[in-house]
């Protein structure tokens, strides 16, 4: 319409208006002096009637008025609706917003650069169909733009949220990746280890990783081989995370699943020669057992060659006690210092690179969650302690990972645990972190 508009003054209205300009001249409009007296020629015959002012408008201009009239209207209305369109555009208010309030959380179409990441990443899964019907998609919905550092990825990650409940994690500014299979293989075989120190949630997390090194959704987190009847029935798919009926069958190394199920493992088939030892150490509060230290100390490989990432976690079986908290990690990070020297390398590295070692808060509360603890384990008492920590994370120089924010919305399978939904979740934030940690 509006270049309908400009082609018709063009053509026809500009050259009119052109051809026929003619001085513009004033008419006098002052006042006269009245006559006291009649003039003569009052009694004269009656002049003729001056004709009429030439016309300023062609012909085929002045006749049809009310189209014109309608054709201004409309002219006037798509002038403003463009303007409107223009304003108010989605990428208009997003940048208004970013000099303000940041508009962080997004509400459009997702991007074409990921394609692989618009498919269910557990169709091609073990067991996976009715009886356990879980969708990447409903985890986590990709968005542009991919975070490129670790600092920003965590900082996404802890501070992201959901629009409504269940619904999937949005991480804040930038966006986290869901990897595939091959690609977490590939990712954790660049490490000779990958250890995990903690409780239970940190167990669920390391069975949620054996979920997608395995690629079974069904059994792929506890040690189904050795699984009578009963078992099979209890731990299937979100059962896996049952602390009371399945805790025991969880698989706490990959060398265990290498010794008694070498064809389950994915990333063995994946990528000739993987060999990454995953493997978790249990190492629940403080003062912690002498054996306890002992194990874990074992456990890490003294090879200076070798490459090592951890992830640790505590927090619950403390009540949240930030002074002993404190004092469980300092105890792990010397004990892993012992082995590997992280403090004579952390002299070495410059200002503002940190320790391959990730501390991981514990995630929110839910409704099921026994009244004996919400005054020690509620929700503020969780969110005090995720940012204490994060400070204390910070003075050692390991990494921080805030778990409040991915799990307040999300379905807790006793109400301090959460599914296996919201672990899967975990284990692939974890993967991005180590995807990100310089060499």
């Amino acid at each position: 319409m509006l270049f309908l508009s400009v082609s018709l003054f063009k053509k026809k209205l500009l050259p009119w208006i052109i051809q026929n300009a003619q001085p513009f001249s004033f008419r006098d409009v002052r006042p006269r002096r009245s006559l006291s007296h009649r003039s003569s020629s009052e009694n004269s015959p009656m002049a003729p009637p001056t004709p009429p002012p030439p016309r300023m408008w062609p012909e085929w201009l002045t006749l049809p008025r009310g189209v014109i009239r309608l054709f201004g209207r409309m002219l006037i209305l798509t002038l403003v609706t463009g303007i409107a369109i223009v304003v108010f555009s989605p990428h208009a208010i997003l940048r208004q917003t970013s000099r303000g309030t940041r508009g962080d959380f997004p509400l459009y179409s997702p991007p074409r650069s990921r394609p692989r990441e618009f498919f269910n990443a557990f169709a091609g899964y073990k067991h996976f169909g009715e009886n356990c019907n879980i969708s990447s998609l409903e985890i986590h919905r990709p968005f542009d733009p991919v975070c490129r550092s670790r600092t920003s990825m965590l900082q996404a990650m802890s501070q992201g949220g959901r629009i409504g409940r269940d619904a999937p994690y949005i991480p804040r500014g930038c966006d986290m990746q869901w990897h595939t299979t091959e690609e977490v293989c590939e990712i954790l075989g660049r490490y000779s280890q990958v250890i995990l120190v903690g409780d239970s949630m940190v167990r669920h997390v390391i069975g949620a990783l054996n979920i997608i090194v395995r690629e079974n959704l069904g059994y792929g987190g506890v040690t189904d081989w050795n699984f009578n009847v009963q078992e099979n029935e209890e731990c299937f798919c979100n059962q896996q995370f049952d602390v009371k009926n399945c805790s025991v069958q969880g698989i706490y190394k990959t060398d265990d699943v290498i010794k008694h199920a070498p064809l389950s493992l994915a990333c063995t088939r994946l990528i000739p020669g993987w060999s990454t030892d995953l493997r978790m150490e249990q190492i629940v509060q403080f003062p912690m057992k002498v054996e306890e230290a002992s194990r874990l100390e074992l456990a890490i490989d003294r090879n200076p060659k070798s490459r090592t990432a951890f992830i640790l976690g505590h927090g619950l079986w403390n009540d949240l006690n930030i002074e002993q908290t404190r004092c469980w990690l300092d105890v792990v990070l010397n004990v892993i210092n012992s082995r590997l020297g992280i403090r004579s390398h952390l002299e070495k590295l410059p200002k503002g690179r940190n320790s391959p070692i990730l501390f991981m808060t514990p995630n929110a509360a839910g409704v099921k969650k026994p009244d004996d603890f919400l005054v020690t384990q509620g929700n503020k008492a969780l969110v005090r302690f995720e940012h204490t920590t994060r400070r204390e994370a910070a003075r050692r120089r390991i990494d921080h990972l805030g778990t409040w924010n991915m799990s307040i919305q999300a379905n807790l399978y006793d109400g301090v645990h959460m599914d296996l939904r919201g672990n899967l979740l975990k284990a692939m934030m974890i993967v991005n972190w180590l995807n990100l940690l310089e060499e």
